[in-house]
């Protein structure tokens, strides 16, 4: 079950993959909305996310292609689904 909050962020994002553009630019939106919406931090990494941190397995084609990290698991699935649908975004170039 999503919170009220979570779905707002949840649609935020999906908003800034609707819009598309550059990768990395569309990232660096959803990053900040996620911080933003959520209070937690949050990133995207192909390399070892911080110590202590939730990760969420970004995969590309049945291909673990980076790491969606938080420092909380108070959203859970909001950061689960994120990791999803960030997926295409994500892939190797």
């Amino acid at each position: 079950m999503t919170s009220r909050s979570d779905s707002g962020a949840l649609e935020a994002v999906e908003r800034i993959l609707n819009r598309g553009g550059d990768p990395d630019d569309v990232l660096r939106d959803v990053v900040w909305t996620l911080e933003r919406r959520t209070g937690a931090r949050v990133g995207v990494t192909r390399d070892a996310p911080p110590a202590g941190a939730q990760v969420h397995p970004i995969v590309w084609e049945g291909r673990k292609v980076a790491t969606l990290w938080v420092d909380t698991d108070v959203h859970d699935a909001l950061f689960a689904r994120v990791a999803v649908i960030v997926s295409p975004y994500c892939r190797e170039r």
